[in-house]
């Protein structure tokens, strides 16, 4: 059962179809967009922005104390799929109904419904990837991981297109209801997909500790005798530093340029297709075992992007930019997801992903300060922030090489 085509493939159909549900709430774009229509404020931007994705925190530490001891963890996926949809629809339910005239009630059902969403991943993150783990050896997960990510890039040029089609055609707020409840429809193909997975029996399993206390105790007495584990949360945290400034580069732009629906879409695109394309890139180093160079190049990737957001000034600049934001994306994402498969003893593999998630986490979070820095200092003070700390992490990204070659 290990490295079947079934399962590469319904791994990747997943990969696509849940692309087009995620970019309907892209955080750099879009989701911005929509949160400042009802809101106007950036704080409140910030905020949702780190929603989407940082609902997951602490429920991911919980997850893997019961997933360690679990032979099969599919049946429990199957629960995580089921919040996840009701969620997103629920959302676009929300804004039909409630809409701008009740701009508040709209903004606690889009906060509750991204909440929820965040919150039932982080049991679905330890879930997925130790199925992953189970189902493909290191090398070909890999190259898995690459073909998700490109296939995800086509499912969000797809989405894309359809949302900026959407906006320029369809009055708001109806617009961005539409977005949510379409795009729920479509993540119904991919989680049936990956449920369909066949799941083999995991004989290794750790012994579940009788309380969780002990369990966190434990948890972290490993994350202080690894170093390897310890420097490449360090480095995956650093990577979060991009966030500071993302969700503002497209209000900045908005406040330069004459951007509508269509141009949205446009710098939508061309995020994606850079995260498409260096996925070629991405899965040969991957599956040659050079995991560090992939993260020197994210790095790379993302500073120069927020060096050019210092002097954009054209619609083409912005292009550029969120391409090379979609390249360091996806290079970071790969790296770092499979380094902490290959890494991890299999009995304690939902540990390791639970501690890199939960202590990474903290990132998804870092647009907030970002807010109060944009609102007290402004834009230019906000990106020279970005890079300096996107810097320090490609420095200790260093580190991370030299402790890995230690532990090879």
């Amino acid at each position: 059962m290990i490295d079947k085509r079934a399962s590469r493939i319904k791994a990747v159909t997943h990969a696509f179809f849940l692309s087009i549900t995620t970019t309907i709430a892209e955080p750099s774009i879009i989701l911005p967009l929509i949160v400042n229509y009802f809101s106007g404020s950036p704080l409140i931007v910030g905020i949702f922005a780190s929603l989407l994705k940082g609902g997951a925190i602490l429920v991911q530490l919980f997850a893997a104390f019961g997933a360690q001891s679990y032979p099969r963890v599919m049946p429990f996926l199957h629960l995580v799929f089921a919040a996840r949809f009701f969620a997103w629809f629920g959302i676009g339910l929300a804004i039909y109904f409630f809409g701008e005239s009740s701009a508040t009630v709209t903004l606690w059902c889009i906060g509750i419904g991204l909440f929820v969403f965040s919150f039932s991943a982080g049991f679905g993150a330890i879930y997925f990837n130790e199925i992953l783990g189970k189902v493909f050896t290191n090398r070909y997960r890999g190259e898995v991981f690459a073909q998700r990510q490109f296939m995800a890039g086509v499912g969000a040029i797809v989405s894309g297109l359809f949302a900026g089609a959407v906006l320029e055609y369809f009055e708001p707020p109806q617009s961005f209801a539409y977005l949510f409840m379409a795009s729920a429809v479509m993540m119904a193909f991919g989680i049936t997909a990956f449920a369909l997975i066949e799941e083999p029996l995991k004989r290794n399993v750790a012994v579940k500790e009788d309380k969780f206390r002990i369990f966190i105790k434990n948890a972290f007495s490993l994350l202080r005798s690894d170093g390897v584990l310890r420097n490449q949360i360090i480095t995956y945290l650093l990577s979060y530093a991009h966030l500071f400034a993302l969700p503002f580069i497209i209000l900045d732009a908005e406040g330069k340029l004459d951007i509508g629906g269509l141009e949205i879409g446009y710098l939508l695109t061309a995020q994606i297709v850079g995260g498409m394309l260096s996925n070629v890139l991405w899965g040969r180093l991957s599956a040659r075992g050079s995991l560090q160079l992939v993260i020197a190049l994210a790095f790379f990737a993302h500073i120069a992007a927020l060096t050019l957001a210092l002097f954009a000034s054209e619609f083409m600049h912005y292009a550029v930019l969120f391409f090379l934001i979609g390249a360091a994306i996806d290079g970071n994402r790969l790296a770092f997801s499979n380094n902490i498969l290959a890494i991890a003893p299999e009995a304690k593999r939902p540990v390791y992903i639970a501690l890199q998630s939960n202590l990474t986490s903290f990132g998804l979070f870092f647009s907030i300060p970002g807010a109060l820095i944009l609102e007290v200092f402004g834009y230019s003070v906000l990106y020279i922030l970005t890079i300096i700390l996107l810097a320090i992490g490609l420095l200790w990204s260093r580190k991370l090489a030299l402790s890995s070659s230690k532990s090879d």
